[in-house]
């Protein structure tokens, strides 16, 4: 596999919004609108991190990150996600190297964790596991996880962006 992981272009978008429309298409716990999110975090410049893979110059993976806020106050947090690869190029190592990307950038902007939801058997693997008292307001705990990047975990209800309700 000769896959680059790189910060995402303005040359990249279509590629990007295609990708991910596809990587979410036949996923039954999906809304489907995973690409309408990630354009509207662009607009609204809450993208904090986008990056691509790319392997033979064709994206086939893209990941985003973007500031959550914490009822406690807690700051510096991000909610990772969608995380997006193309479909015939799924459990080929692409989604690991991204996931290992974002967060290595996200500590080396200061972050101090991140947030996901997701399935916990895969996402177990990067550290993240749900914790107590850190909730997201309708979702079964169980799929809702973070990880610290320098300490302790906060304990309250997260909010992601406004960009999440995006249906177009």
């Amino acid at each position: 596999m000769n896959i680059t992981i790189r910060k995402e272009s303005s040359e990249d978008i279509d590629a990007t919004t295609a990708l991910t429309a596809a990587a979410f298409e036949h996923e039954e716990h999906s809304s489907h609108t995973e690409q309408f999110i990630v354009n509207a975090l662009r607009r609204s410049k809450q993208l904090t991190i986008s990056l691509v893979a790319v392997e033979n110059d064709k994206i086939v993976g893209h990941v985003a990150l973007s500031p959550v806020s914490i009822s406690s106050g807690a700051t510096d947090w991000y909610g990772l996600g969608p995380i997006s690869v193309r479909p015939d190029r799924q459990k080929k190592g692409i989604g690991s190297a991204l996931m290992h990307a974002a967060l290595a950038e996200l500590k080396r902007l200061g972050g101090a964790g991140c947030v996901l939801l997701g399935d916990p058997d895969y996402y177990c693997r990067f550290g993240f596991k749900v914790q107590p008292g850190l909730t997201l307001e309708g979702v079964p705990p169980e799929y809702f996880q973070a990880l610290s990047l320098n300490g302790d975990c906060p304990v309250g209800s997260v909010q992601y962006q406004a960009a999440f309700d995006a249906t177009e």
